[in-house]
Formats: C-alpha cells, sequence, structure tokens
C-alpha cells in the first residue's frame, strides 16, 4: 500500500491528538495491570471521538481480544469495569473485591455502545478528606483513583495540599511562621479549616505536612488529568489568620463563629480591596503549584450566616467572590455546593438565593445539589435560576457505621429528574457523602446511573449485585437482599443511619445529642436478613463481599439489641432491683465485647489501621503522636472534652468498642451500682462532667491497638447467631 505523504500544518496539528492517544492507551493498560495483574493482554484499547459530545465507550471481541475503546481514560476505565461486571460477573467495592475470572475472556457476543447523559460525574465532599482520607498515602489514592475511573468519575473535588497554597501566599504577604502558628489546624480538621469554620485546632500543623502533602497533590492531579478528569481545586473565599487584624489594621473583617466549640474566624469582606488580590494571588500560586481545570470550588457561608438578608448586599459579595476568581483566570467557573440552601433554610428563601446565584454568569457557575436524594433543593429554587447543576447522592455523616441508604430513591432519582422539564439544566450526577468505605451497595447503585438515561429496575440489578459480589445467585442471598431493601435501605422516616446507644455517651436515656437511635424499620423485621445471610453461608463462604455483608448485618442487629437491652437495665434501675441491673448490665457489656469480636475479623472495622496509618505519616516522634491525637479524637470528642460534637463521627470499630465505649459503660455502671447500694440517685450530670476527664485522657493516649484481623468471618458470625438469635427475636 503506498502511503501518502501528509502536509506538514496538518501532521503537526495531529501531534496533539496522538500525544493524548499514546497517554490513554498507555494510562489504560498501567490501570488494566493494576486491578488485574497479568490479564492486558486479554485487551486492546483504542481512543476514539466522541459522538455524542460526552463521554462515551465501546466494548467488542474482535481478533481474539476484548477491544475497549473510548474517548479518554475515564471511559476506557469505565468500559472495562462495564466487562468485568457484565461479562465476567466481578465487583470492585471499598469493601470486599471479587475478581475471579476465568481462565479464557469470556466473548463479548455483541458490540456494546454506551455513552453518559452527563457532562460531569461529581466526586467527594470536602467532609471526605477528613472523616475517611485524613491518612491516605499514594497508594491508597491510586486505588481510589482507579475505582472512580471505572465508575465513570470526572469531576473530583481535589483538596489534598491545600494548605500549602495557603502557606505559600501568606508567607509572600510577610506573615511569619509564627504568625501562622495558630492559623493552620491539624490534619484530621481541614475540611473545616478550609470552609473557613475553624483555625488551629489539632495543630500547630509541621510545615513538613505541607511539603509532602503538596508532592502528594502533585501525583494525585497527574494521574487523574491523564485518566480525563477534570479536578475542582478550590478557589479564595476571605478566610484569612487572626494576625491578620494586626498586619492589616486598616482590613475589613468580619468575626465569625461557627458555634461548635471553637474559638472565632475571621473572614476578610469582599469590600476590601485586599480581597480581590488575595484571590488572584491564591489562584496564581495554586495554578503554578497544581495547575488549572478553571473549575474553583468556594463556599462562603458553610454553616455561618451572612450579617445580613438584603438580596443586594448578596448579590454584590457574590459577584466579587466571582471577580476574584475570573481576574486570575478568565475561563473560571465556581463550583458551588448548595448545603446552605438545605441546612439554613430559615434565611435561604427565594430572594437571597436568587441574589447570590444570578450574580454570576449562568455559564461560570455549577451548583451541587448536594443531598437531592435526601431534599431535592432544585425543586424549590427554579433548577437553580438557570444554573448548571448536579444531582448528588449524601448519604453518609461522620462515617458513623449503619446499614442505611435510599435505594429506591437512588434507583429512581436521577433519571426522573434528567427527564423532568422543570429540571432545568440538569447536568450531573455526583457523590457527595461525608465519609466512604460503608454501604458499597449504595454507591455500586448510584455509579449504574453514568452510563444510562433510565431509573434502575431494582430488583434485577440487586441479583446481578449479588452474582457479582458472591459470585452466584444464592436463593438465600437474594431472599436476604429483599429483606434489606424493605429494611435499613428503604429510606424513610429519617435522614441518615441511625446509631446504636452503644456509642452514645452513657445515659438512661435511649438516645443522645448525636447518638440518633430512631431506626427506619421495625428491629424485628431485620432478623429474617440475617436468617436468609446465614442460610447463604455455605454457598457464599468464599465471597470476600459476603463476609464483608454477613459482618454488616449481624453487626446491626446486635447494635440494634442493645437498646431493648438497654430498657432492661434501666428498668431494673427505676424498680431498685439491684440483682436484675446487675444481669443486664453484664449481658449489655458482654455484647458489646461480642460486636468487637466479631468486627476484628475484617480490616474494614478496625481501629488499629486508623491510628497505625496517621503515626505514619509522621517524621518524628512528635508529628506522629500529634496526628495519632488528630486521628483519635475526630473519632470520639471531635474537639476538646467539653466539645459538643462529641459521638458525630462515632464508629463501630474493633478496638473502639472495647478501648473506649466499654470502659465508659463500665465506670457508669460501677457509679449505678455504688449509688444503689447507697439508695440515692444517680447523678448523671456529674459523671457526664467527669468521664469527660477519662476521653480526654483516651484521646491524648498512644497505647497500640491490632492492624491485623482475628478470627475467621463466618465462624464468628454462625457462633454469634447460636448464642443471640432466640434470646433477640424473643425480646423484640
Amino acid at each position: 500500500m503506498k502511503v501518502r505523504k501528509l502536509p506538514a500544518l496538518f501532521a503537526l496539528a495531529l501531534l496533539p491528538f496522538l500525544s493524548i492517544a499514546q497517554t490513554v492507551e498507555q494510562t489504560s493498560y498501567a490501570l488494566i495491570n493494576r486491578v488485574i495483574p497479568g490479564k492486558a493482554n486479554w485487551f486492546k484499547v483504542q481512543q476514539i471521538a466522541s459522538k455524542i459530545g460526552k463521554d462515551y465507550f465501546e466494548i467488542e471481541s474482535k481478533n481474539g481480544k476484548i477491544e475497549l475503546r473510548g474517548n479518554n481514560g475515564v471511559a476506557v476505565a469505565s468500559a472495562l469495569y462495564y466487562y468485568l461486571t457484565e461479562y465476567a460477573h466481578c465487583q470492585i467495592t471499598w469493601n470486599g473485591t471479587n475478581l475471579k475470572l476465568p481462565a479464557k475472556a469470556p466473548a463479548v457476543t455483541r458490540k456494546v455502545v454506551k455513552n453518559t447523559p452527563y457532562n460531569y460525574r461529581y466526586y467527594l465532599n470536602y467532609c471526605t478528606y477528613n472523616y475517611s482520607m485524613s491518612w491516605w498515602d499514594w497508594k491508597r489514592w491510586e486505588k481510589e483513583i482507579d475505582w472512580m475511573a471505572m465508575h465513570g468519575i470526572n469531576m473530583p473535588l481535589a483538596l489534598t495540599g491545600q494548605e500549602y497554597t495557603w502557606y505559600e501566599v501568606y508567607k509572600s504577604m510577610g506573615f511569619t511562621d509564627q504568625d501562622l502558628k495558630g492559623f493552620f489546624c491539624g490534619p484530621a480538621y481541614f475540611s473545616w479549616f478550609w470552609m473557613g469554620n475553624l483555625d488551629g485546632w489539632g495543630g500547630p500543623l509541621p510545615v513538613s505536612w505541607m511539603t509532602s502533602h503538596r508532592d502528594l497533590q502533585q501525583k494525585i492531579l497527574k494521574r487523574e488529568r491523564a485518566m480525563g478528569m477534570k479536578p475542582v481545586l478550590q478557589s479564595f473565599t476571605g478566610h484569612v489568620p487572626a494576625s491578620f487584624k494586626t498586619r492589616f489594621p486598616a482590613s475589613k473583617l468580619k468575626q465569625t463563629n461557627w458555634t461548635n466549640g471553637f474559638d472565632d474566624t475571621y473572614i476578610l469582606d469582599t469590600e476590601d480591596p485586599m480581597f480581590e488580590k488575595i484571590g488572584r494571588k491564591f489562584l496564581e500560586v495554586q495554578t503554578r503549584l497544581y495547575g488549572t481545570d478553571h473549575l474553583y470550588s468556594a463556599d462562603t457561608f458553610n454553616e455561618n450566616e451572612p450579617p445580613t438578608d438584603d438580596p443586594a448586599y448578596l448579590s454584590a459579595l457574590s459577584n466579587r467572590i466571582y471577580q476574584a476568581m475570573s481576574k486570575a483566570d478568565s475561563k473560571a467557573i465556581w463550583v458551588m455546593q448548595g448545603w446552605l440552601f438545605y441546612s439554613d433554610r430559615k434565611f435561604w428563601k427565594t430572594p437571597q438565593i436568587k441574589a447570590l446565584l444570578e450574580a454570576v454568569p449562568n455559564d461560570h457557575m455549577i451548583m451541587l445539589d448536594l443531598a437531592t436524594e435526601i431534599e431535592p433543593v432544585w425543586k424549590r429554587t427554579d433548577a437553580y435560576y438557570g444554573k448548571p447543576w448536579i444531582w448528588n447522592m449524601l448519604h453518609n455523616f461522620g462515617g458513623n457505621i449503619s446499614m442505611f441508604g435510599r435505594m429506591e430513591g437512588v434507583a429512581e432519582g436521577p433519571a426522573a429528574a434528567l427527564k423532568d422539564p422543570a429540571s432545568g439544566k440538569m447536568e450531573g450526577i455526583g457523590l457527595t457523602m461525608e465519609a466512604i468505605e460503608q454501604n458499597p451497595v449504595l454507591y455500586e447503585l448510584m455509579t449504574k446511573h453514568t452510563w444510562q438515561n433510565t431509573s434502575i429496575p431494582i430488583d434485577s440489578w440487586l441479583n446481578e449485585y449479588i452474582l457479582n459480589r458472591y459470585g452466584s445467585k444464592n436463593q438465600h442471598a437474594v431472599n436476604a437482599w429483599q429483606v434489606l431493601k424493605r429494611t435499613a435501605y428503604n429510606g424513610k422516616d429519617i435522614r441518615d443511619g441511625a446509631e446504636s446507644i452503644i456509642t452514645g455517651r452513657p445515659t438512661f436515656d435511649s438516645a443522645t445529642v448525636w447518638t440518633k437511635t430512631k431506626l427506619n424499620y421495625n428491629r424485628k423485621d431485620l432478623l429474617p436478613a440475617w436468617d436468609e445471610m446465614m442460610l447463604a453461608a455455605p454457598a457464599c463462604k468464599n465471597s470476600d463481599g459476603f463476609g464483608y455483608d454477613l459482618v454488616d448485618v449481624t453487626r446491626q442487629v446486635l447494635a440494634n439489641y442493645a437498646e431493648p437491652l438497654q430498657r432492661k437495665w434501666v428498668k431494673a434501675y427505676r424498680e431498685k432491683n439491684s440483682a436484675d441491673f446487675k444481669k443486664y448490665s453484664n449481658e449489655y457489656l458482654q455484647l458489646i465485647t461480642d460486636m468487637d469480636m466479631l468486627l476484628a475479623t475484617r480490616k474494614d472495622f478496625l481501629l488499629g489501621p486508623w491510628l497505625t496509618d496517621a503515626r505514619n505519616c509522621g517524621t518524628t516522634t512528635a508529628e506522629k503522636n500529634l496526628y495519632e491525637v488528630n486521628a483519635r479524637d475526630l473519632i470520639t470528642l471531635w474537639g476538646d472534652k467539653n466539645s459538643p460534637l462529641h459521638e458525630y463521627s462515632c464508629r463501630q470499630w474493633s478496638g473502639l468498642l472495647n478501648g473506649f465505649y466499654k470502659v465508659r459503660w463500665e465506670k457508669f455502671f460501677a457509679e449505678v451500682e455504688q449509688s444503689m447500694k447507697q439508695k440515692k440517685e444517680m447523678d448523671v450530670q456529674a459523671f457526664d462532667k467527669s468521664i469527660r476527664n477519662w476521653e480526654w485522657d483516651w484521646v491524648n493516649a498512644h497505647n497500640a491497638y491490632p492492624t491485623a484481623t482475628k478470627g475467621e468471618s463466618i465462624s464468628v458470625a454462625q457462633q454469634l447467631y447460636k448464642k443471640y438469635h432466640n434470646t433477640i427475636k424473643a425480646a423484640l
């Protein structure tokens, strides 16, 4: 064949595309090798142009290979995952993975063509960066970016290393390390520092952390962009150090407080000439460090009210924030969380919302309807008054461990909104949970929407989910998930997953401020799911996902049982029955012990790795100790010993149950018994005050917890089923 020589200019024009194509192929083969080592020779990767202007992929068996074609790395990775789930019946989740591939690649009998109706598939919440990601290294991030790509994510929030940007900006303005010592918080609290809610808590932050996470962010962004993702970085919203008022006494500052037990923070007024100057400098430094895709997150009033509800004020403020972005980057697009319109609806009424949004050009703002599956704010804001917006599933608050979700709402919601004439410029879907690494079924379900514009038939989808997860469509497993769909995952009555009274600060009440125990189903109605999972165990016992699910269902049943058991010892106390109080309080403590033993069988439920990973981030003993205190504090007290947020981020983890919650209950029961002997009322308020000192000592301790599992999940769950099933059934 005669090869025609291309005109020089045309050849030059092709060079960028050829370079990108080579990069996509290299990136894709590298992902395949990481995900399914040794199987890259099954596949041929090819970049193709999208036929619809949005991400697009094809899969086809051809010339003895499975051809994966896509317009970018995310599309190719999604094609791979589609092949793995639909043809090889595999699954990759945070909590159980099935990659038991056959010896030969299953053939694709008919060419698969998929395109997405969504320009944007958003991922992450500010809070995720601390409730789950505080201590992640590159190895863990690499794994997550692969998961993101395979699940179609193309718009991740990218905040790692953000503190270094702030550091450079303020140092360039003459601030010393001493000036900034009380500004930068500890690593477990960045989310709220970035949003202007707190300064300094958990610090002082070592410069070594800032530089190491600057380098980590550069690796993260390089990989995300190679995949074809467009990361969302941050923009300046006015948060300045307290020392700002000393260095710039003429500046116009607003002193504000998050009202959660922390000192005031300072916000530079947008009318101050320095606001635009710092905003420009911030983006210039950030772009030099991390590049840009012109997407910037900015949330001025995260759980803080503006000083006035005057629409003119809000409009001018919004415009100035946008101008600070656009003057540094004319292509800047403001990505705003719509959480404030949900959390503070008394303030944010139609005039205020319209004023805030309409001050920014429609093509330079994207709204995140942050908790659409809970309450679709778009329906009461005329679809955000013409702004492009994204339908998000929030799902988890604080990283609490509870089986919960709105399964049917998630299966139907995005497609229904997409087709609703009133939905305006709905241009994406997203995941905005406060924490990950739990309830994997909800995340597989939500990301299924990426490549279709119709609702998901939940029953048939669940059957496929079971097949991919457990390796077979075991009827008992199918029955169990039907029960779970009607109970834990029915999404009714409560906003987010209920907690167990076990994790609350000891009390005679059935709930505490952040330990909400109201369930969205009757406790007894979950028992059939436990029964069916036990019956499925012989057939599914070799499945990693089944092991996790069996432990999780068992944990949930036992966690639910804590409240009726609590009622027994409370009744005994009220009736001055010392024998019964001793009996039932001991059973309560044994329940905690047994739950700890169960959770010790899965790494997903261990405290040890959370603390060890924190220590591993340190370069000196002092740094390691600081990071461990951060890690312990966030999941217990959250702040100091008088923190109003204690137990907000509680976890049902092995080590935390025996080492923290159980000890508190032991101390409580000892005082109750003493008061009963003395024939006087237990002083709960005095106990509440005194236990705070013990809790604070635990937060500041450095005793180690196991990082390796102990026991075998199936056998321990079966043991506890035999021990508790009939007792729980009778109690309910």
